[in-house]
């Protein structure tokens, strides 16, 4: 499938215990809560959200970008109630390539929710965006994030020196990347 054909419509991925959907405007409420939490903002290059709008804005601009076929963030819902509870996707980089970014409300980590829907939107970029490699950039300090990524066979390939800059100050980030022909291996 072409980029083209996999942006015209928002996919919608099914897990275990997941729904993997767009996030609408009527996710607002658990989007901010989710942005509002210190712990969850820590390593991402956003503001802590201290009002809804922020939160508003946020599903407004990653629906835009997946209409611009730069991006694509699902919304990370519990099946047995369809509620956000994080999200992940891709920054389009070229044809081939993409960056993988997720966050997850705190009172879900460490039950290996991340994990099912990452596993999830990994085929999905493989197999329908025709991916040959997804990076992830992770602050050093980011432990559980790197733990991730190396639970899901994610190579770590070095550290990109004062490479991102938020929150008013720069930041070393280590660069993971999972090529195509390794997934196939894992599958």
């Amino acid at each position: 499938m072409s980029i083209n054909a996999a942006f015209q419509n928002f996919p919608q991925l099914t897990t275990e215990n997941l729904i993997l959907r767009e996030t609408t405007l009527n996710d607002t409420p658990a989007v901010f809560q989710i942005f509002a939490d210190d712990a969850v903002t820590k390593y991402h290059d956003v503001e802590t959200a201290t009002n809804i709008e922020q939160a508003q804005f946020l599903i407004q601009r990653r629906a835009e970008r997946f209409q611009n076929q730069q991006a694509i963030r699902w919304g990370i819902a519990r099946k047995e109630d369809n509620a956000i509870v994080g999200s992940c996707g891709y920054s389009i980089r070229n044809r081939f390539q993409a960056e993988i970014g997720y966050e997850l409300a705190r009172d879900y980590w460490r039950k290996g929710l991340m994990t099912e829907a990452l596993s999830a939107i990994i085929q999905w970029g493989f197999e329908q965006l025709d991916l040959n490699r997804i990076e992830a950039f992770v602050m050093l300090e980011n432990n559980a994030s790197i733990q991730l990524l190396k639970k899901l066979q994610f190579v770590e390939e070095g550290v990109l020196r004062e490479y991102g800059f938020w929150k008013g100050r720069f930041h070393d980030l280590k660069i993971f990347s999972l090529l195509k022909k390794d997934y196939s291996h894992l599958i």
